[in-house]
């Protein structure tokens, strides 16, 4: 590798965006054995080679259903090798996200946030989310552990299981004029409104992820976040956008608009052209790349529906209704 992990950090511009993603892009091709033969398999049906690809809307993405079945890393696992898995109903085909070194995660996770938010230090962050205990392998859980961390007020924790105390929290701290973070799954959130009363404090962030998990009917994304303002009284719902696969994370601040951090972009393809990539003012399949991913893979096909706008904000739209395997089978056809 030519270059440091955490140059990715200093990314101020497209064109810096653009050289480190190509060099990225040929790290891996060498050292990630599946991305190498994903790649390989695409570019002898297109009848190419990799010394055409000058820029990141170029670079093949790898289905992310890959990581369901193959392990996707540029480094030899071990058994104490770190892990992060995605939720699910059983434990059959559960995506597993090799860590090599997860310095680079905790620094994705710190910069990230400060982006957006400023430092977490400043926060009480209220975690409407299942523990470590719960979920050892969640990366969500992992991001919410060391932003807990890292806040100055010892109360920061998880409350998913105890809404009376974070109730009380809330009311002690808003008091003070606290910066007070909620974040929470859905479903845990709308619980928390049918069990407390209203917060009336606009200035109280409230921010929404990881869906109902079969405990909620799903609803539209605009009603719940409607419903969610009704209750708890503030102006705005606030939604991350992350995945197991992923090191990095997006954010919305109002009505489900996403931005990425400078070492992270999102894409759309053509539902039936996955090599049709498109930079804006456009709708179709979310391409991602996550320059943070560096030992994995960086460029990665998602099965989520979005709409890609002028400025590269994004939201999304629903999910496609493609077979899990659908992907992986493209290196064997």
């Amino acid at each position: 590798m030519l270059f440091s992990p955490r140059d990715i950090f200093k990314i101020q511009s497209d064109s810096e965006f653009n050289q480190f993603a190509i060099k990225v892009f040929h790290y891996q091709y060498k050292q990630n054995p599946i991305y190498n033969a994903f790649v390989n398999h695409l570019f002898q049906r297109k009848k190419q080679d990799i010394s055409g690809i000058q820029h990141y809307t170029q670079i093949p993405f790898l289905p992310i259903e890959f990581f369901k079945f193959h392990t996707v890393t540029c480094f030899s696992i071990t058994p104490t090798t770190l892990f992060f898995e995605s939720s699910g109903t059983t434990q059959n085909n559960l995506s597993r996200h090799y860590i090599f070194d997860e310095s680079i995660y905790k620094e994705s996770i710190l910069r990230g946030f400060t982006h957006f938010y400023g430092h977490p230090k400043n926060y009480l962050f209220i975690f409407l989310l299942p523990n470590d205990d719960q979920r050892p392998h969640s990366s969500l859980i992992y991001m919410a552990k060391y932003l807990q961390s890292l806040s100055i007020y010892q109360e920061s924790g998880f409350y998913l299981n105890d809404f009376n105390t974070a109730r009380s929290l809330i009311e002690k701290h808003l008091k003070t004029n606290t910066k007070i973070f909620i974040l929470g799954l859905s479903y845990a959130l709308m619980d928390f409104c049918e069990n407390s009363s209203k917060i009336e404090s606009p200035s109280v962030i409230v921010m929404e992820t990881g869906g109902m998990k079969g405990k909620r009917k799903e609803m539209p994304k605009h009603l719940f976040h409607a419903y969610l303002k009704e209750k708890l009284a503030v102006n705005s719902i606030h939604s991350e956008y992350g995945m197991t696969e992923l090191l990095s994370q997006a954010y919305s601040k109002n009505d489900g608009i996403f931005y990425t951090p400078p070492w992270m972009k999102v894409l759309v393809r053509e539902m039936d052209d996955p090599f049709a990539i498109y930079t804006s003012n456009k709708q179709g399949l979310i391409n991602i790349i996550d320059l943070a991913n560096i030992h994995s893979c960086s460029f990665i096909a998602t099965s989520d529906l979005g709409k890609l706008y002028d400025d590269g904000s994004f939201e999304i739209l629903g999910r496609s209704d493609f077979s899990d395997i659908r992907g992986c089978n493209l290196m064997y056809q």
